[in-house]
């Protein structure tokens, strides 16, 4: 046995094309690719979990292929269009196989959903009467793990495989992503046992699935011939005709890509071919199954004819869209086009509250008693919503996210900075810098969404108590949380993209604790006008929509408020929201203050300690605010006491 690889550290991925002016097209239409694919994927799983006639085996599994091909565009896509927008075409050993094990993951199973929906098919053509009793929640549940562990099993198989390969000088990957086949050619050991497995693997778990595709479709075909109306033969194939048609795409784009990796020598082509089956079916799926089946159809309409309630969301979703396009516009226009120069820097320096060593022991103590504070009152806020039947509503559900949220908004930067002191080390990589900008982004706007929905969710208890139930169902309530994570999502890599448009750096001192966007970019010595335009215009109205959207909603519970007659129904109403006010006066209180600091006082210390009071005073009193001010809480928490004693 060969010993793991040692002698390569990372890989060098070619891409579609080596002509600098196709970049920017190649940019704009995978990009386009991408946002097509994830938005209408991300709308299938919508449309079935929002619609309880949907809730059957052949849609639960429909669900699933969707949620694959969002995974395997995830896996290529973004790492494309980095390389391409940083003009970097490399890839670390252990990132490529990351990549390799995931898309072999993804892949297969992907193969065995199919070979399951096809059987879903056949069951329900051919033994109708027994399809509820055969195609159970537990068959269906078991199908799917049965199906995600074996495509897991053959990722590991092939991943640990490729460990004992040994790599020499040649490192060209002539692909856009790490293709396993590639990787194997590169090797300057013997690869027979790892083809041989490769081809065995393959055939084995290849044939099956699609001989259960052809078998289920076989008696399929024989049962409906049997039928002996036309309309009811008819019926029974449409139900099969987007799962044929999905099937077609799916093994005719393989099957090209072999054929074409046999006949054809050119890399090339053989990357252009690759990229049909690992691109464009992912795309295409969500269309086929929309556009030839009713139910979908007709779910999409109900889910569209839901949004406006929740218009805040969409047009945030679309602000961020139409930021992504502007960026990218100016900064890919010939003439603006500029060397990206990302390893001019390698790694930051992170200023902290005091440069006092005698200050350092009690900045740690200080700093670890509240990020263990706000862990244990965040953490006990979630065990107590979750354990108590009582708490499982709307308010309680979302205040649930709320305290995750928190968790993850803490955990972004007071760890790296008990390390920090503790080590006497305050430098942070390009990378390191990058991730914690991204998490800190993504919960910090969490943050701001979730207040929005649970103002919504007030609005509609005491303005529309009789439709509380109605309007405020399971489904509007995750897709609620979704739609805030995913918006939060775009916000968080919209700033990390606007950063990576910086070429240099002027300095690498950062007068904070932690990556702030805007402090990165008032270190960036390059041309930041169109970033700083982008960053402020996406700022203001991803703060803008949920102030206006909570401001409305109180606006609207205050007016039904003062008509209720009784003083007693008026104190009830507003105990209702006492504890949400004040958690949005001291997130939206503190936010507004770190700015007017920055903006009046030049002092960058002043800065670091108002950036305190948003990033680990206010995450850690909302437990507290809830804790202390809601009755109901306060009885699960104790119940919750009193069950661990």
């Amino acid at each position: 046995m060969l010993p793991r690889n040692q002698t390569v550290s990372e890989f060098l991925l070619l891409g579609l094309t080596d002509d600098p002016e196709l970049q920017p097209f190649f940019f704009y239409l995978f990009l386009s690719i991408y946002l097509a694919t994830v938005l209408g994927n991300l709308l299938i799983i919508l449309a079935v979990i929002s619609d309880s006639h949907l809730h059957t085996p052949m849609y639960f599994f429909l669900s699933n292929l969707s949620f694959t091909d969002i995974c395997i565009s995830t896996i290529t896509i973004p790492k494309m269009l980095v390389n391409i927008q940083a003009q970097n075409q490399s890839i670390t050993f252990i990132g490529c196989l990351t990549q390799i094990g995931f898309v072999l993951v993804f892949s297969a199973f992907e193969n065995f959903l199919l070979a399951a929906m096809a059987y879903d098919r056949y069951v329900a053509i051919c033994h109708p009467l027994r399809y509820i009793v055969i195609m159970n929640i537990r068959l269906c549940i078991l199908l799917i793990v049965l199906s995600l562990f074996l495509s897991t099993v053959i990722a590991l198989l092939h991943s640990l495989m490729v460990l004992q390969l040994s790599f020499c000088k040649d490192v060209e990957i002539p692909h856009f992503f790490c293709e396993l086949a590639q990787v194997l050619k590169l090797s300057c050991s013997d690869t027979f046992i790892n083809n041989l497995l490769v081809y065995i693997v393959m055939s084995l778990f290849g044939s099956i699935p699609l001989c259960g595709i052809i078998f289920s479709y076989t008696q399929i075909i024989s049962s409906v011939l049997r039928m002996p109306s036309a309309g009811g033969k008819l019926k029974a194939f449409s139900t099969c005709g987007s799962h044929l048609s999905v099937v077609s795409l799916f093994y005719g784009t393989l099957f090209g890509v072999y054929i074409s990796f046999a006949i054809v020598d050119s890399s090339r082509n053989t990357a252009v071919a690759s990229m049909m089956y690992i691109v464009f079916p992912q795309m295409m799926n969500p269309f086929i199954y929309s556009l030839r089946n009713t139910d979908i159809k007709q779910a999409l309409k109900k889910l569209i004819g839901r949004i406006p309630p929740f218009l805040i969301f969409m047009d945030t979703m679309l602000i961020y869209l139409f930021s992504f396009f502007i960026l990218f516009f100016f900064k890919s226009c010939p003439g603006y086009i500029e060397p990206h120069n990302l390893t001019s820097v390698s790694e930051f320096f992170l200023m902290g509250l005091s440069d006092d060593l005698e200050l350092q022991p009690l900045l740690f103590g200080l700093f670890l008693s509240m990020y263990l504070v706000t862990m244990l009152g965040n953490m006990l806020i979630i065990l107590a919503v979750s354990s108590d039947s009582h708490l499982h509503t709307p308010m309680y559900f979302f205040l649930s996210n709320l305290s995750l949220a928190d968790i993850g908004f803490i955990s972004t930067t007071v760890p790296k900075m008990i390390v920090d002191i503790q080590t006497h080390s305050r430098v942070i990589s390009y990378g390191g810098c990058l991730t914690q900008m991204s998490f800190l982004i993504l919960f910090g706007c969490m943050d701001g969404m979730l207040l929005t929905v649970m103002a919504y969710d007030r609005f509609v208890a005491i303005c529309h108590p009789l439709h509380y139930s109605v309007i405020m169902n399971p489904c509007r309530c995750r897709f609620l949380v979704l739609m805030s994570f995913f918006i939060s999502f775009l916000d968080s890599q919209l700033h990390n993209l606007i950063v990576l448009q910086l070429t240099c750096f002027k300095d690498v001192k950062i007068s904070n604790f932690f990556c702030d966007p805007s402090q990165l970019l008032n270190l960036g010595c390059s041309d930041t006008f169109t970033n700083n335009i982008v960053m402020y215009f996406v700022g203001a109205i991803s703060g803008f929509l949920p102030i206006s959207g909570i401001l409305l909603s109180y606006y609207k519970i205050i007016s039904s408020i003062l008509r209720v007659p009784s003083i007693g129904g008026k104190d009830k109403a507003f105990s209702t929201c006492g504890s949400h006010l004040t958690v949005v006066c001291l997130f939206y209180g503190t936010a507004i203050g770190v700015y007017l600091a920055s903006a009046l006082l030049p002092s960058p210390r002043k800065d670091v300690v108002a950036s305190v009071m948003y990033t680990v005073v206010t995450p850690m009193l909302n437990p507290f605010i809830y804790s202390l001010r809601n009755r109901d809480i306060k009885s699960a928490l104790w119940r919750l006491h009193s069950r661990t004693m």
